[in-house]
């Protein structure tokens, strides 16, 4: 299965996980015994897809792996000790703008923007695109998991949870913690749980949330701030978000196929269609349900690329016509004037260079 299809995985219900987190649980099963091949025939992952650590995988593949490597690994806590063994910093880019921030204050504000990098699921009504959000319920604080429907794969609340408490020790052991509540029943290995949390849990719980002590912990200074890594940092973590968003969308994964291919034979509908694994005419009905033809759509990505190109100086004239399928530059420059008035020569004589 090619690339394509994972991406069309991903998207057909929203959810989604870090390539880096599913490469990493894969590792982790192996390591406690699991056979990987048989981890991937179980989950249905493509190995190829793990490459990217940028990449996304479909939920439903992340979900059968953790069940497989419980499973294959013969630990059924696996979950709880995945959370346990790695810190977010080791998984995602959201790690490190942790970490990256003044205080862990400033380090929530960001979470909630952020979060859907590391896993992207379908969230209660009201969370307002944030899965973790803190609550003040009749004087205590808690830190609520907002997914939807949390029971049907409890094995994400563990690892969440188990990460968070291990968390504390970059904090020279403070704790954060008074309680855990969740809303699934006691597991057998319900004592991996006292171990691993050190405070009172609550199974079958009206909520998958953590009790947390008073906020004063959210001053807490961050053991390596940095202001110019959080920047940059902060300025990939958008462009992420925004890989993200475009993905869902039937217009933004014709785009992400089109890119690399405007410049060979192959930057027809019907070869986009096939790469999407539909037929042409499925691919036109859904583009149209998004108020968009594929012309519309290639012209348009032209239109931004040779703009990019000739305002940056990069490129050539020549070299933009090509880069963008053009058969001549005077083609190209026919098309240049009809987006924007102007010959391609000139937009790039006005550019500043960088």
């Amino acid at each position: 299965m090619d690339e394509s299809a994972a991406v069309a995985g991903t998207i057909s219900n929203g959810e989604s996980v870090a390539a880096a987190i599913v490469r990493t649980l894969m590792d982790f099963a192996v390591a406690k015994g699991a056979d990987r091949d048989a981890l991937v025939r179980r989950s249905g992952l493509d190995p190829a897809w793990l490459d990217d650590p940028d990449g996304r995988i479909p939920y439903a593949h992340y979900k059968a792996l953790m069940r497989a490597g419980k499973s294959l690994s013969g630990d059924p806590a696996l979950a709880l000790h995945f959370g346990e063994a790695f810190d977010m910093v080791d998984l995602s880019i959201l790690g490190a703008l942790g970490v990256a921030c003044e205080t862990v204050a400033d380090a929530f504000a960001l979470l909630g923007r952020f979060t859907r990098l590391v896993i992207d699921v379908a969230l209660q009504e009201g969370a307002d695109g944030q899965r973790m959000m803190l609550k003040r319920v009749g004087g205590a604080l808690w830190l609520v998991d907002m997914r939807r429907d949390p029971s049907e794969f409890p094995e994400l609340t563990e690892s969440s949870f188990a990460r968070m408490a291990a968390a504390s020790r970059r904090f020279g052991g403070y704790a954060f913690i008074k309680a855990v509540h969740v809303t699934h029943e006691a597991p057998a290995y319900r004592d991996e749980y006292d171990r691993i949390f050190g405070v009172p849990v609550t199974f079958a719980s009206d909520r998958n949330a953590l009790l947390m002590t008073d906020d004063s912990w959210m001053n807490l200074k961050s053991p390596q701030p940095s202001r110019y890594a959080l920047e940059v940092l902060r300025e990939r973590a958008e462009a992420l978000l925004e890989d993200l968003d475009s993905a869902k969308t039937m217009r933004g994964r014709v785009e992400k196929l089109l890119v690399p291919v405007l410049h060979t034979g192959e930057a027809g509908m019907a070869a986009v269609a096939a790469k999407l694994g539909m037929s042409r005419p499925t691919l036109f009905r859904k583009l149209k349900a998004e108020g968009v033809t594929f012309e519309a759509v290639r012209d348009a990505l032209r239109r931004r690329l040779a703009q990019d190109c000739l305002e940056t100086r990069r490129l050539s004239v020549g070299e933009t016509a090509y880069l963008l399928g053009f058969s001549e530059p005077a083609a190209f420059s026919r098309a240049f004037r009809r987006w924007t008035g102007r010959s391609p020569r000139a937009a790039r004589a006005s550019a500043e260079p960088r």
